[in-house]
């Protein structure tokens, strides 16, 4: 958020500006593996005002903390231009040809230090916008390559395959003929890999393309010389012509290419949550002014504009009801499954779609201050974010390329070695090659961010806002859950529970006077009682005369019968004696309830009893905790009675009843210094302290307030019913996590020692480039493939 400057005395020399702290999100195209992604950030941070910098690979996006009085989102698109990268022009980040120049440091003028702050970070939608555009030319490019590699390569390796069953093939023509089908592919949709290889070079890195090119570089260059001057081979003169691996060069371009494309389809599909809600906002408003309605571009609305929105359309930015009635479908942000009603007065969210009534309402928010603007950058910093469990292979990562380069020249030496002839430097070759093209950096790059975009993704789907990599990867060892009682295991209002008869009454009956009497109070208990009367299917008569004393009861003439209702002291100010039921009374509130005594015509008739019932979705969430093996704990204000009485009935063993706000806190602590891995749940503003204190902060709310929630995780539904499955969807994305790294460090561990030829003297097993490239084509497409499984989490 910007400083606002303070007035300060006429000086001679001129202080420096405050720092105006910004955030600006870039999307980057170019990034193969996690060498690029580091390169990105090291650009990015070295320039000046850059406070922080994160790039994500699956993500293709960089997200940068700045000081906008040092720097601009231009300045930084072309840092990222000059670090060998695409930066796909984005409204408010264009001029990235060249670097702007540095605020001066000399004194501003009035008129400089007047002019309006720069311009925020792009909204999602032409985020979205641009990378869509970006990601399609991509694909395009990608396809005809593929196409052009594909028709070449296929003939190649039937002439490296035929070993004389096409005698047309043999000899120089077959040769020939292989060296101009491999040049164009190598040089064709190959140049790439040299194009970006080179740019790593200049900037002293090596990454994939390093891997690749090097490989079908080294194919290709010695299949070249075998063919163009076959006489620089020992016994070349004797006819035996060296061989030739351009199948090899060309066939490595062609898989990794495909390796490449199947990459590009996969990573759009994890991005889907976010484009599901950037789509949900039309395009479209019909703006009131006087008498006239225009329909408008919903970006052109601002704060006070009149919209009207008839049956069927989308609701296009935040606002408030000023006329009309409908019921409005909010689940796609909040999930709330039923509409809402709406009228004058009721607030409402851009997105949401508009059922029954046409409605007119003013414009309280508009851009990024809305909800669902607000929701779409929590899921998208969420899906950019690291996961701590990824530190392993961003170390591997940082080194693995100049190993890699370090093993496939010490497997050419030693092949060499073993045979100095030239069959030998032929081995030696086609084992380099295998070496460089079977590594896989990009596995390892890919393992974490593509669980955790798929993960953050299909939460968002299913009403669960987890707020990074770090949040998700604490929720998934969450083994103790605190919850609070009233409001999220409970209603929050109370309900009719009990009706105990005395003295001749029937319970319909008594029941029926007690609701009349209390039909015209406003209070909570007496509302419930009202409520739950009708719910029985007890009619209620009419009543007069009604009289309420703020805490003590009520009296009415009911059917001209007088009805009191209320507590036992103020009965017997009355002189009704209520010794009969006072035990019943005390059993029924230790049970949790909240009972009143009833008297008719200054007899004691019996006793009505409310409570803050659990909630059936609370039955299923405790349930389903249970199953997953989380200790529920009830952390609640209310006396202790009540609070055993509901955690009896929810199957909750451990209860801190009578809890001050102050001691929430005290009690994560001590949980967690038991040993426990601790989840609370609260309201993300009374319990910051405990939010805060736990492994894990959970905050209940809407889809109006949840993106500005101090937790870690949110809950749109408003409920627990969201908890259990943001803890399983955590686990989930852990374990697939795990198996990411596992399978790509495997396959790196047991690929590069085949393809150097390590297992040859035992078993024989030599892998050719060919089958390696292959290999490592696919083992990218493996990790996104089983990251996107997720997915299909909570499906069934």
């Amino acid at each position: 958020m910007a400083t606002i400057p303070q007035p300060v005395e006429p000086t001679t020399a001129t202080a420096a500006p405050a720092a105006q702290s910004a955030r600006t999100d870039l999307p980057v195209q170019g990034m193969t593996c996690a060498a690029c992604v580091r390169r990105v950030e090291k650009a990015l941070r070295a320039t000046p005002g850059v406070q922080e910098a994160t790039v994500n690979l699956v993500t293709q996006r960089a997200t940068v903390a700045y000081d906008a009085q040092a720097t601009t989102p231009a300045a930084l698109a072309h840092a990222i231009v000059e670090a060998g990268y695409e930066v796909p022009e984005v409204p408010g980040t264009s001029a990235v040809d060249g670097a702007p120049a540095a605020p001066a440091a000399t004194e501003r003028s009035a008129a400089a230090a007047a002019a309006p702050p720069p311009r925020p970070h792009p909204a999602a939608a032409e985020r979205a916008a641009a990378m869509d555009a970006a990601e399609q030319k991509e694909q395009r490019t990608l396809r005809r390559d593929v196409a052009i590699a594909t028709l070449l390569t296929a003939p190649l390796l039937v002439v490296a395959m035929s070993h004389g069953a096409i005698p047309a093939l043999e000899g120089a023509f077959g040769r020939w003929l292989s060296l101009a089908l491999a040049t164009v592919v190598v040089l064709g949709p190959g140049r790439r890999f040299f194009r970006l290889a080179a740019s790593a070079l200049r900037h002293r890195a090596a990454d994939m393309n390093t891997l690749v090119s090097l490989g079908t570089g080294a194919a290709w260059l010695y299949s070249t010389a075998a063919v163009v001057a076959p006489g620089l081979f020992p016994h070349a003169e004797h006819g035996h012509l060296p061989p030739v691996y351009f199948e090899a060069a060309a066939a490595i371009v062609t898989f990794v290419l495909i390796g490449k494309l199947l990459e590009t389809r996969a990573r759009k599909r994890l991005a889907d949550a976010v484009r599901g809600l950037v789509a949900l906002q039309p395009k479209t408003a019909r703006r009131i002014r006087g008498d006239a309605e225009d329909e408008v571009p919903a970006a052109a609305l601002a704060p006070g504009d009149l919209v009207l929105v008839r049956p069927g359309e989308r609701i296009a930015t935040d606002g408030e009801v000023v006329r009309g009635a409908s019921a409005v479908d909010e689940s796609m942000l909040t999930g709330e499954s039923m509409p809402v009603d709406k009228t004058t007065g009721s607030a409402v969210l851009g997105g949401t779609l508009n059922q029954s009534g046409a409605l007119t309402f003013r414009v309280t928010k508009t851009g990024a201050d809305t909800a669902l603007a607000r929701i779409v950058e929590a899921v998208e910093q969420a899906q950019g974010s690291r996961a701590p469990i990824a530190r392993l292979a961003d170390v591997v990562s940082g080194i693995f390329v100049p190993v890699v380069v370090s093993v496939a020249a010490l497997t050419f030496v030693v092949w060499l070695a073993v045979d100095p002839t030239a069959a030998g430097l032929a081995t030696a070759i086609e084992r380099f090659v295998a070496v460089l093209v079977i590594a896989c950096p990009c596995a390892l790059g890919l393992a974490t961010p593509a669980a955790v975009a798929v993960g953050t993704g299909r939460g968002a789907e299913l009403g669960v806002l987890v707020k990074g990599g770090a949040a998700l990867e604490a929720a998934s060892r969450v083994d103790t859950v605190l919850l609070d009682k009233t409001g999220t295991l409970t209603s929050g209002r109370p309900e009719l529970t009990d009706v105990v008869a005395h003295a001749g009454h029937r319970e319909a009956e008594l029941l029926g006077l007690v609701a009349a009497a209390e039909h015209e109070s406003e209070h909570p208990v007496a509302r419930a009682i009202v409520e739950g009367a009708r719910g029985r299917g007890v009619g209620l008569p009419p009543a007069s005369a009604f009289r309420a004393e703020i805490g003590h009861g009520i009296e009415a003439r009911v059917s001209g019968r007088l009805v009191r209702v209320g507590t036992a002291a103020w009965l017997r100010r009355a002189g009704i004696e209520t010794d009969a039921l006072e035990a019943e009374a005390e059993r029924l509130a230790a049970q949790g309830r909240t009972p009143s005594f009833v008297a008719i015509d200054g007899g004691l008739a019996g006793l009505v009893a409310v409570a803050d019932r659990p909630t059936e979705e609370a039955r299923r969430a405790v349930a389903a905790m249970r199953q997953l093996g989380v200790e529920v704990a009830m952390v609640t204000g209310d006396r202790a009675g009540a609070a055993r009485a509901v955690a009896e009935e929810l199957g909750i063993h451990a209860v801190f009843a009578e809890v001050r706000p102050e001691d929430k806190a005290r009690i994560v602590r001590e949980q967690r210094a038991a040993g426990r891995r601790v989840a609370m749940v609260g309201d993300g503003i009374n319990d910051a302290p405990a939010l805060a204190g736990a492994d894990v902060g959970i905050a209940l709310g809407s889809g109006a307030d949840i993106a500005v929630a101090s937790a870690d995780v949110a809950l749109l539904r408003g409920g627990i019913a969201g908890l259990p499955v943001a803890l399983g969807l955590a686990r989930a994305t852990l374990r697939t996590i795990r198996q990411n790294l596992f399978w790509a460090f495997v396959y790196n561990v047991l690929g590069i020692p085949i393809a150097a030829g390590l297992l040859y003297p035992l078993t024989g097993w030599l892998l050719s480039p060919v089958l390696a490239s292959a290999a490592m084509s696919l083992s990218s497409v493996s990790v996104l493939a089983n990251s996107l499984r997720l997915r299909a989490f909570g499906r069934t």
